[in-house]
Order: structure tokens, then sequence, then C-alpha cells
């Protein structure tokens, strides 16, 4: 009779920690790394903002500091991102920072999220090259969705202008 009981048991704690195993599993499934390739296109809006209306402020340059202001390029990102916030409203973030809230490219720039993200940057450089270029919003978007903004070298983009 106890030899079953324990039997019993054992297969009772068994199934109970495959299920919560499982569970597990399929929750923190949502917190994984988006895929590189084919993770779909994140949020952006299409168009500019409509007239009128106003986006929220960059950070400024001198707001940022300690870790967020190492390198040249993670300031001098936020001093271009001011100069084409538009923009930056109509590109995606392939950080898949819009889980966490963003809705464009322009919103990591909106606090420091962008100065510690090397997706966020190179986009933004690659934004910025782009619209000097003459590119149109929509051209750089799709740009941006073929992956051309990997090219980008943060160190040598630090002297765009």
């Amino acid at each position: 009779m106890t030899r079953r009981f324990f039997q019993n048991r054992l297969v009772y704690r068994g199934l109970s920690l495959a299920c919560l195993f499982l569970v597990t599993l399929s929750m923190s499934a949502q917190w994984a790394a988006p895929p590189q390739e084919g993770g779909g296109v994140p949020a952006y809006n299409s168009a500019p903002p409509p007239k009128g209306t106003k986006l929220p402020p960059i950070l400024a340059k001198s707001d940022l500091w300690g870790a967020d202001a190492q390198a040249p390029y993670q300031t001098h990102a936020y001093e271009l991102a001011a100069k084409i916030p538009t923009v930056l409203h109509q590109q995606p973030c392939y950080c898949y920072c819009d889980r966490m809230g963003h809705n464009s490219l322009h919103s990591c720039f909106e606090n420091t999220h962008g100065a510690q993200c090397s997706t966020c940057l190179k986009e933004l450089y690659y934004s910025y090259q782009q619209h000097q270029k003459g590119k149109t919003a929509t051209q750089i978007r799709a740009g941006i969705i073929k992956g051309e903004w990997k090219q980008i070298d943060l160190e040598a983009a630090a002297a765009m202008n």
C-alpha cells in the first residue's frame, strides 16, 4: 500500500513539474529575443504627424551623462535626431522597442534608450544620412526594412553633419 502511495505521489510530482515547466516556457517565450530575420516590421507611423500636432521633444544632448554619453556617436545622435524628428516619427525600430510602448524610432530618442541601443543609433544615423541625400521618409523606411542600417559604422557616424 505504501509503495503504491509513493509511486502515485512521484507520478503526480512529475506531472506537476512538467506542467510548471511548460507554463514557464510558454510565458517566457514572449520575452525572448526577437528573430533577426522575419520578425515582422515593428511599429511606425506611415505619415508625418498631422498639422499642428507637436511631437514629444527629443532629449537634449546636455541631458545625457554617464553610460549614455561615453562615446561621441551617442551624444551626436541626439543632435541629429532633433534635426529630423518627423522623419524618425515615420521609421520602425528593429530593436523591437514597440513592445515596451514605443511607436517609432522617434520614441527612442525622447529618452536615453537611443543612446544605449546600437540598433536605434544605427537606424538614426542611416535615416539622417539618407535624408541628407534627399530621400523621403517612405524611401528611408524601405531601406530600414531591408536592413541597410546594419552597415552603419557608429564610430565613423559620429562625424556626420
